[in-house]
């Protein structure tokens, strides 16, 4: 169990609408500037002054049209529609800052592995090597009918597809260029040396990639790995891939089963079950006293819309509840979507049975994840519990309002968790990379024991 500070990622998305339901609807809310690049880069600064480890983006390519059989109730909530790319948004936020990370998520069922790796060497040049890839199969029906799928891949298939896809990139970020490649000798007229750009010649079962990654080696070579599928196949990927996990909550102990998952499944595939961070899903509502958060959460209440939150868990899972009668409990099912959130809500607690009406309550606020209300004190007491009961790494941190809720954070919870060691002072000025920063000065590629790190070893003997 560690006891390191807490790392700590802002939970965003480029739209005006994310986990909170109607937060739009607040007067406080700035989430309709969400075109305006002033606001992300503004927020990359305060993010990155408070010494946040970075801001986390969530991203779909579909919308949520299975409520009801239409988008309208996502639509009418702004409920993660419109959206936008957030990797367009990288490079200038990475430009008002030095240390702050980026997350970023992309869907390896609808991008070509040669034109994702060129995307994220890209990224990583750019950011000098503070970026992060989340790696998602997608789970949404109008996502694959919108780009020529017609229908959903099976979820289990989409994770075969994924292990040979991670086999393609980590072949061109690792195998492809040699180090030393870009020699810019002026006298011999030689950029690069084309005896140490080699193609890959990658024949499989769902890829065939002959040729060259298009981009020299940057400074993670492989992006750092983020996972958030929970589901057993989806663990048994994160098992072999990820170098951090990203679950969704409801208490620390039940959060703590799936971490324990976690770290047997990576030992299992032989890799040091500590090397993988994992990150919970929190929204902390904090004021001044507990009454006054409560208050403030109560308000957020109060902007919730009832078919807006149900409409996001219909399009994460593919389950309409609009007919079904609100305190109906829901049972299990398997569902070629979001498995993870089904299980979260019918089986993985024993004790209790969710009713319609109490998914759209908890969900409404902080969508699928615990929310802390409280005084800074109550605040830094709860997230020590969950970093000692649920074995937690850190978290990224949603809001009721943006930026109000990070900013209420930072001004008001945070000196309480630094003062208690939950929280950094201060950046590593050696670490400059997300790598490094997860592991230490100097660790800028994977570890050892990662799928990369073999086939860059075995490339390097080749050569």
């Amino acid at each position: 169990m560690s006891n390191q500070p807490l790392k700590i990622f802002a939970f965003d998305v480029f739209a005006p609408g994310h986990l909170t339901s109607g937060n739009w609807r607040d007067a406080a809310d700035q989430s309709f500037r969400y075109t305006d690049l002033s606001y992300w880069t503004d927020t990359a600064k305060m993010l990155e002054e408070a010494k946040f480890d970075g801001i986390f983006f969530a991203d779909t390519v579909g919308y949520h049209d299975v409520y009801a059989g239409s988008a309208d109730a996502a639509i009418r909530d702004a409920g993660q529609f419109p959206i936008n790319d957030p990797t367009v948004l990288i490079s200038a936020m990475a430009s008002h800052t030095r240390h702050l990370c980026f997350g970023v998520t992309e869907s390896l069922t609808y991008t070509a592995p040669y034109t994702l790796a060129r995307r994220f060497s890209t990224l990583d040049h750019i950011t000098r090597g503070r970026v992060g890839w989340n790696i998602v199969t997608s789970y949404n029906e109008s996502a694959a009918r919108n780009l020529g799928l017609g229908t959903q891949i099976p979820h289990d298939k989409r994770y075969d597809r994924a292990d040979e896809y991670m086999e393609v990139v980590y072949k061109l970020w690792e195998a492809s260029w040699e180090e030393g490649a870009v020699v810019r000798d002026a006298e011999a007229g030689m950029y690069i040396d084309p005896r140490r750009v080699h193609p890959i010649r990658h024949k499989g079962t769902y890829f065939e990639v002959p040729g060259l990654h298009l981009c020299e080696p940057s400074p993670q070579r492989t992006p750092v790995l983020f996972q958030a599928g929970a589901s057993s196949r989806g663990i048994q990927f994160a098992a072999d891939h990820a170098e951090a996990v990203f679950l969704n909550t409801l208490t620390p102990e039940m959060t703590r089963r799936s971490v324990d998952k976690v770290r047997a499944a990576v030992a299992e595939a032989g890799r040091d079950p500590r090397s993988v961070k994992v990150l919970a899903l929190l929204t902390v509502i904090v004021a001044p006293t507990d009454a006054e958060a409560q208050a403030k959460y109560e308000r957020h209440v109060r902007n919730v819309s009832y078919e807006g939150a149900l409409a996001r868990f219909a399009g994460w899972t593919g389950i309409d509840l609009s007919s079904v009668d609100p305190d109906t409990p829901l049972e299990y099912v398997e569902v070629e979507a979001s498995r993870s959130m089904v299980e979260m809500f019918s089986t993985a607690d024993p004790d209790r049975k969710w009713t319609t009406r109490q998914i759209a309550e908890f969900i409404g606020v902080g969508g699928s994840g615990a929310v802390i209300v409280g005084s800074p004190q109550t605040v830094a007491a709860e997230l020590r519990r969950w970093q000692q009961t649920a074995d937690i790494d850190g978290f990224n941190l949603s809001y009721g309002v943006r930026p109000g809720g990070w900013e209420d954070f930072i001004e008001l919870a945070l000196p309480v968790l630094r003062d208690q060691g939950l929280a950094r002072e201060a950046y590593d000025e050696q670490a400059a990379t997300l790598r490094e920063s997860f592991y230490g000065a100097g660790q800028r590629h994977t570890l050892d024991d990662h799928p990369a790190s073999r086939i860059r070893a075995a490339a390097v003997h080749a050569a």
